[in-house]
Parts: structure tokens; C-alpha cells; sequence
């Protein structure tokens, strides 16, 4: 069995988004369970990554013994040149969150080009892990992998130690995500100013992802007269967003796409009702009785839905009790890292790349 991995990661490990966290509680997770893990840091520029990063990220790839694996993130894995993979000894394992070219608003030629390179390298992994069934049928329908080479690694979660909590008071909508188009925001706060007759207050919680998405989002709280219900708290450390957590009525995400969506299991492990989108994995990770789903991109359904829960005590106590229930049956992280550490076994078995 597999003991000694490296883990290639482009980036800060310690950045404060669920990739991120995600690839930071697998590598402590899998060293916790006994593998020796080589963490690679790479240019943080991936997927797009500079000529000097990308070179520099294939020569450590290829610099491994045939007898280390390599486990790398999918906001490398799919970028990297096909030709440059193909000369690297090592066991090759992807870890995809969601394929590169699935990021809304993409150039759509810029899109096929990702998504051929992104096949291809995917012909080479030994194994790829995804972070949800959702992503495992994406790259069975549309990258030809077959269901063998594919592991279902749901994130971990650490149960809040639950207890009173004060909310807050007017109640706290609390939205986490990247400020980036993909997240939604500003579906959001359209579907906020359909509802400025109840009362409430609302809390975006994220770190400027894309150029100028502050200042695009604070230019659309002015605009829609929500400037002084609407806080955009940037980046917050875990001691305050379980603050936040612990205060809010709601949790509220209307994003675009998620390939799994760490935040939604935070939220419902503190029990709160959520109101999102029927996008990529999110009804299978919400389910039917923790809280509404609309289509992404409707903002008068998303505030019909906030509306709804805000107005009926009783459906949201329902959604609040169906939240907890649903984090109970989540995974721990030493459970996604062994499922990781048996698979990477794999590695020990001949394998004819594509």
C-alpha cells in the first residue's frame, strides 16, 4: 500500500476557500493516517499558469522516483502540457473539484481548448479522485472516464460543538463563497431588493477572487439601496466565520456552479436552513428537506425562497432539523483520507496510459 505520496498543489495550502481547506485537511488527514506526504507548492497562478510555473511544476514532476505517486489538484492537474506528463515516471492521481472549462463565463473556444488538454491529461492519471458524485458522472459523460478509475471523496467536516447561540437581531442572511462571478453574489442582492419590507440583514463573506468584484459588488449594494442591510466582510479567520455561523437565520448562496461546495456542509452543520440553486452539486449535497433550491440566475425566485423561509417559522425550523440531521451523516476527514491512502494502492499496478 502506497506510504509516500507527493501532493502538488498550486498556490498558499493555507488560503482560506473550500479548495483550498479541502487539499489542507486531506494532506493532514492522509499524515495523521501515517502516509508520508511531500507537499509541492506551485505558482499561484493556475489555471493560467506563467510559462516559468508551468515549467518549474513539471521538472519537480518529473524529478519523482517511480515509486512516489503523485497526487495533484485539478487547478494544476488540467492545465499542465500533455507531452510534459507524459515524460513524468511517477503514478499520476488527479484530484478534481470540477473541470477547468466548466467555469462560468469562460471564452467558449478558450473552453474546448481547456477541456481537450484537460482529457487528455486525464488519460494519464492512474486514478482520479472527485469531490462528489456529481463531478464523477461530469467526467464520465464528458471527458470518456470510465467509472473504474474514479473515487468519490466527499470533504470532511468538524462538527461544531453546538450550544445556545444569540442570532442576530434583525435576522442574519450569511452568504460564504469567493467574491467571483461563479458564487453569484450578485443574484444575490437582486433577490435582496425584492425583499427590503421584511426585516433582516445580510453578511457576504470572501476574499476578492476576480479583479474588481469588490468594488463591482459594493457599486450594486449602492445601486439597489442595500448599503446599509448589506456587509461584504472579505476574508474572515474560522473563529469568526463560526461566529457568523452561529448568529445567522439563514444561509444563503446563489451561486452558479459548484462543483461540491464545502460551505454547505458548514452551514448545515450548524443547523441552518439554506436557500441556493439547483447548480452543479448542490442538490445533492443540500438534499430535498434542508432548504429551497431555485435555478441558478433567477433572482425573483431566489428572494420568493428568502422570503418564504424568512416569513414561516415553522418551515424553517423544519429546514433547520433536516440541516442537522444531514451533517450527522457526513464524512470525517480521516474517512476521505483513507479512501485516498487504499486507492492510491493503485499505484502498485501496471497501467497502460491512453
Amino acid at each position: 500500500m502506497t506510504q509516500s505520496i507527493a501532493f502538488a498543489v498550486p498556490g498558499d495550502i493555507r488560503t482560506l476557500t473550500g479548495g483550498y481547506l479541502y487539499d489542507f485537511n486531506l494532506m493532514t488527514a492522509l499524515s495523521d493516517l501515517g502516509v508520508n506526504v511531500r507537499h509541492m507548492q506551485w505558482g499561484p497562478d493556475f489555471p493560467h499558469p506563467a510559462q516559468h510555473h508551468a515549467a518549474e511544476a513539471l521538472a519537480q514532476l518529473q524529478a519523482l522516483p517511480t515509486d512516489r505517486p503523485a497526487l495533484i489538484d485539478g487547478l494544476a492537474y488540467g492545465a499542465l502540457d500533455t507531452e510534459g506528463l507524459r515524460k513524468v515516471a511517477a503514478p499520476l492521481f488527479a484530484l478534481v473539484d470540477h473541470p477547468l472549462a466548466q467555469e462560468p463565463g469562460l471564452n467558449p473556444d478558450i473552453a474546448q481548448g481547456m477541456a481537450r488538454r484537460e482529457q487528455a491529461n486525464l488519460d494519464l492519471a492512474r486514478h482520479i479522485f472527485v469531490t462528489s458524485p456529481h463531478t464523477g458522472d461530469i467526467l464520465q459523460r464528458h471527458y470518456a472516464v470510465t467509472a473504474d478509475r474514479i473515487t468519490v471523496v466527499r470533504p470532511g467536516f468538524v462538527r461544531p460543538a453546538l450550544g445556545p447561540s444569540d442570532k442576530a437581531d434583525p435576522p442574519l442572511i450569511l452568504s460564504v463563497g469567493l467574491l467571483a462571478q461563479r458564487k453569484g453574489h450578485d443574484i444575490l442582492l437582486h433577490a435582496l431588493s425584492r425583499i427590503t419590507d421584511l426585516s433582516w440583514q445580510a453578511d457576504i463573506v470572501g476574499r476578492d477572487h476576480e479583479p474588481g468584484m469588490t468594488a463591482t459588488l459594493t457599486a450594486l449594494i449602492d445601486e439597489l439601496g442595500l448599503s446599509g442591510r448589506v456587509r461584504l466582510s472579505g476574508e474572515i479567520d474560522a473563529a469568526a466565520l463560526d461566529a457568523r455561523y452561529r448568529s445567522a437565520t439563514l444561509f444563503a448562496l446563489a451561486t452558479r456552479y459548484e462543483g461540491y461546495g464545502i460551505v454547505f456542509g458548514e452551514a448545515m452543520g450548524h443547523g441552518l436552513p439554506i436557500v441556493s440553486t439547483r447548480a452543479g452539486a448542490v442538490p445533492e449535497t443540500v438534499g430535498d428537506a434542508a432548504g429551497l433550491l431555485v435555478p441558478p440566475d433567477d433572482p425573483r425566485a431566489f428572494g420568493d425562497a428568502l422570503r418564504h423561509l424568512l416569513g414561516d417559522p415553522r418551515a424553517r425550523k423544519a429546514c433547520a432539523r433536516a440541516s442537522l440531521s444531514a451533517a450527522e451523516a457526513l464524512p470525517g476527514w480521516a474517512d476521505a483520507a483513507a479512501l485516498v491512502r487504499d486507492a492510491m494502492a493503485l499505484a502498485d499496478r501496471p497501467f497502460a496510459a491512453r
